[in-house]
């Protein structure tokens, strides 16, 4: 099957309707539906399931339809279990602590996965900054940190290295990527401290006051949940799930059609559900079906019509330039906007194909290939809202709290102010040969600490009392 570049325009179609819609004043009333959306999702998308159905077989539309049910089924599992889980007690907002939030949440992603993570810590990280004005950029953060970038060291961090672990990278050689994990993370805590710093020296004295007044020790209501919390975990790490490429080929049994890591996990959700404290769900979190509802609708028109879209990638990847700095160009690049995990199976096998430039394999793979290719695929899943799973869900947690999220376009705005530069810095002294790009890299760091450094000290001579209005 042969695809032409504008196979792809579904896509960017869908790409578009969710960056531009909330912006346009006639239409954003009637894109908030839940009917519109997925009106909007079905139109793009199932047409394209068609065509590609006629084109390329029922093979090509069954994969995507099993890999949504399994994406679907493991965020709706989390939202679930992580909704009845509530950090009781109200402790200071200051930077010092939002940050140790944060830090925390790096290093659970690693190993109970990014969306785990994300989903067990936003409501904690939202009550625990209610009393403060400015928050979108703590839910920035906790999209870029925890989400995302945290969850780099072990196959269970994210989707991308666990298939790269399926398809036999060492479960232990994600720890050879800890330094770049360490300057990465450290570098966004660091900006965030400063940004934080800076948005706390601009809150209301009053607001300050309260938060500072209101003290209560932590405790922890919904316990429980974290007996269904690590079912789910245990399940994405060892239970199997429909084996596709067994029912493609046709020589599958009937335990290939089961999903049972699916329904494991949904089942731990419901009992989670039927079992868990009340009043940690319904009460404290204001527990609602809104955000995953939201995210399953939209993505039925991502997954769909990013069918052909993944394919055009396949045909292309041969003829792309490709070395150490561009699989982690191409390899990040898209995996902002298509779905990471066969973004990076897509780069891992074309990797597997070119002649070793020198040094490792890891499963049958040029080692100096395989990092960029991880690196990529892992912290470049933040630069959009789509990026990695958990992104849009994060956003829409932060929505239903009374956070204004920003657009689609604005949030990657933010991303190249924040994201980019320090990913830029970290391919100049990681993966970069040539000695210049490393001397690059290093004055940019500096600039970077530099500036964050005189955001803290700008911070520290602001009054708190009367502060001039600032946009978060």
């Amino acid at each position: 099957m042969h695809l032409q570049w504008w196979s792809v325009l579904p896509f960017a179609t869908m790409l578009a309707c969710i960056a531009v819609l909330p912006l346009v004043p006639a239409a954003a009333h009637l894109w908030e539906r839940r009917s519109s959306q997925l009106a909007i999702s079905l139109v793009l998308g199932l047409p394209v399931a068609v065509w590609m159905w006629v084109a390329g077989g029922w093979q090509v539309v069954f994969h995507t339809v099993v890999e949504y049910g399994q994406f679907i089924s493991l965020l709706l599992a989390l939202f679930v279990v992580s909704g009845g889980i509530f950090l009781a007690g109200d402790i200071e907002a200051s930077p010092r602590n939002n940050t140790v939030f944060l830090a925390v949440g790096a290093v659970l992603a690693s190993f109970v996965g990014t969306t785990g993570a994300a989903m067990l810590l936003i409501r904690p990280l939202l009550n625990t900054n209610r009393e403060r004005r400015y928050r979108v950029h703590t839910v920035l953060f906790t999209i870029l940190i925890v989400a995302n970038c945290g969850g780099l060291l072990t196959p269970l961090g994210d989707p991308p290295l666990f298939l790269g672990f399926l398809r036999g990278v060492p479960f232990t050689w994600t720890f050879s990527l800890l330094p770049e994990w360490l300057f990465v993370n450290a570098m966004l805590l660091i900006s965030y401290f400063a940004l934080d710093t800076w948005f706390y020296s601009q809150e209301p004295a009053s607001a300050v006051l309260e938060d500072r007044t209101e003290i209560q020790p932590l405790g922890l209501r919904g316990a429980s949940n974290f007996v269904w919390f690590a079912v789910i975990i245990a399940a994405v790490a060892f239970a199997p799930s429909v084996d596709v490429h067994a029912i493609e080929e046709g020589h599958a049994g009937l335990l290939d059609w089961i999903p049972l890591r699916e329904i494991i996990m949904l089942s731990a959700a419901w009992a989670s559900y039927r079992t868990g404290d009340k009043r940690a769900r319904f009460e404290d979190n204001q527990f609602e079906w809104g955000p995953i509802a939201e995210v399953a609708t939209l993505f039925i028109g991502i997954f769909l019509t990013m069918i052909p879209a993944l394919h055009y990638l396949d045909e292309i990847a041969p003829r792309l330039p490709l070395n150490e700095i561009t699989f982690f160009i191409f390899t990040g690049g898209l995996s902002s906007v298509l779905d990471n995990a066969p973004t990076y199976v897509t780069f891992f096998e074309m990797a597997g194909q070119l002649d070793n430039p020198g040094g490792a394999l890891v499963a049958g793979v040029p080692e100096v290939y395989l990092v960029p290719i991880s690196l990529g695929a892992v912290f470049c899943g933040a630069i959009t809202y789509i990026g990695n799973g958990p992104n849009f869900m994060v956003k829409s947690v932060a929505d239903a709290a009374g956070v204004q999220m920003p657009t689609f376009g604005g949030y990657v705005g933010k991303t190249f102010t924040y994201l980019v530069p320090v990913l830029v810095a970290m391919v100049c002294l990681f993966i970069a040969q040539p000695v210049w790009a490393k001397a690059i890299g290093a004055v940019l760091t500096l600039l970077l600490v530099a500036n964050n450094a005189r955001l803290i000290a700008t911070s520290r001579r602001s009054a708190l009392a009367d502060p001039e209005p600032v946009r978060d």
